[in-house]
């Protein structure tokens, strides 16, 4: 190593980032590598010791520019941790312009298919005009939906103008009944009683917007306006908009750019996955389908189009396959048929020939996307930020190096699923226990057991898509030997 002082290395091959690496000395000059060795982006830092580095001796950390850190050598530690929350604005890499050249023409001639292909299904499983979205009425013949206003939580309280119900009524629905303005319908103006279930009645207050509907055939039980559901579009609404405007105020343009991609993906699964489904598609071609529409929407109008965001996209491609086969295998071989609950039960009922054990598959697979696209999104932003900072890497360290951040992902997401179900389920699992049976038995009963696979299968997905999306990452950067400093 040569004498302290000097002027700062820097990479002389164009198309690498321009970083200023500056050992960290500690007595005598030491071969050792040092783990935590900070670089600032090549600027005007001012006066400071200058001390040149051999190619390769030391370990250095590398910021390219508009990336977050990330280890400049594959057996780094990351050492400023890692969370869920893994930064991904990422500005564009600095690659030299054949080698981004390349990248684009791999990845397009393996994306340009899956477009393709996507777009053909979208047009071949596009629900017609048959699809049964919306074909079964919201109310009875004779009914009508009207809004009310609770005014007291004592019955007694609206005698005076139900009082023309006397001798018509048993007041069988009074005993769990308010008093609520009618405002809309025939019987706007008037206050009237209304009843509430049991389960609904005790979070009732004075001033709440209730939707009624008006049953004629209910008034020799005391009234005629009977409960639907509270009206939330006020405090809905409030959410939606505090948590688009944070969104904004935190991540910018990237922010907005995601929430428009999130819009786009939805748009898909309300526009043509419930329609399609609901049409007697097959679930499982429609999931497939409807999720590389989905993904390519999101990750493209969030992210960009760029070789990152491509990478990504594919890791997520290889992750959804996976999770299929898993899913698959997973209800097939446990014997889950997707009918332990009455909305499934009532949905079989309805909709002539649906598949409840696809269906319950389907479900998987959906559920596992968004964090699947964060996973591959943050593994190909790593993978590519290593080979940016030292294009001598070879494809093996570049997944080596790769997979140590990949681990902490892991670490960081593997319970995230399991606490999300199990909060989904937590009436389930509650009702569950208080039952006297084996706890074996209670876990593997068919309610429980799905909640289990469907956890077990979206977890495996998630845990494989990233090393599947590190080795694709890693394939496709072409390994350049840098020359030394003299």
């Amino acid at each position: 190593m040569g004498p302290q002082g000097g002027s700062p290395t820097r990479n002389s091959r164009a198309g690498c980032p321009r970083v200023r690496a500056v050992a960290v000395h500690h007595g005598p000059v030491s071969h050792e590598t040092t783990p935590h060795e900070d670089l600032e982006p090549d600027s005007d830092l001012g006066e400071e010791p200058q001390r040149p580095l051999a190619a390769g001796r030391h370990r250095a950390r590398g910021r390219v520019p508009g990336h977050a850190h990330a280890p400049a050598s594959p057996g780094a530690e990351h050492s400023q941790g890692h969370s869920h929350g893994h930064s991904h604005s990422h500005g564009p890499i600095d690659l030299d312009a054949s080698e981004a050249k390349r990248a684009r023409i791999v990845l397009a001639a393996l994306v340009i298919p899956l477009l393709v292909a996507t777009l053909i299904g979208l047009v071949v499983l596009w629900p017609g005009s048959s699809s049964l979205v919306g074909s079964r009425p919201f109310t009875a013949k004779g009914t009508e939906l009207e809004t009310a206003t609770i005014t007291s939580l004592n019955a007694a309280d609206c005698a005076d103008d139900s009082g023309a119900l006397e001798g018509i009524s048993s007041g069988a629905l009074l005993a769990d009944a308010v008093c609520a303005r009618i405002e809309s319908g025939k019987g706007q103006g008037l206050t009237m009683p209304v009843h509430i279930p049991a389960e609904s009645r005790h979070i009732a207050d004075v001033g709440d917007e209730l939707q009624v509907m008006y049953t004629p055939e209910a008034v020799a039980s005391g009234t005629p306006y009977v409960y639907v559901d509270y009206t939330r579009q006020v405090p809905v609404a409030a959410l939606a908009v505090v948590y688009l405007l944070l969104v904004v105020a935190v991540a910018g343009r990237k922010g907005a750019l995601s929430v428009l991609g999130l819009l786009v993906a939805t748009g898909v699964l309300v526009f043509f996955m419930i329609p399609a489904l609901l049409d007697g598609s097959s679930p499982l071609a429609v999931t497939l389908v409807g999720s590389m529409a989905m993904m390519l929407a999101a990750v493209y109008v969030a992210h960009g189009v760029s070789v990152r965001t491509t990478t990504a996209l594919l890791g997520t491609v290889a992750g959804v396959v996976l999770t299929v086969g898993l899913s698959m295998w997973g209800t097939e071989a446990a014997s889950l048929t997707g009918a332990t609950d009455e909305t499934a039960l009532t949905l079989a009922s309805v909709v002539e020939g649906i598949d409840l054990q696809t269906l319950l598959t389907c479900g998987m697979v959906v559920a596992a996307l968004g964090v699947l696209n964060d996973v591959t999104i943050t593994q190909a932003s790593a993978v590519w930020e290593l080979h940016a900072a030292n294009p001598s890497l070879s494809r093996t360290r570049l997944f080596t190096g790769g997979m140590s951040i990949g681990r902490d992902h892991i670490a960081s997401t593997v319970y995230t699923l399991a606490f999300a179900y199990a909060g989904t389920a937590l009436p389930l699992i509650l009702s569950a226990s208080l039952i006297d049976r084996p706890v074996t038995g209670t876990l593997l009963s068919g309610e429980i057991a799905e909640e289990i696979v469907r956890t077990l299968v979206s977890s495996i997905g998630l845990v494989l898509a990233i090393p599947a999306t590190t080795a694709i990452a890693a394939a496709l950067c072409r390994t350049t030997a840098v020359p030394e400093e003299h």
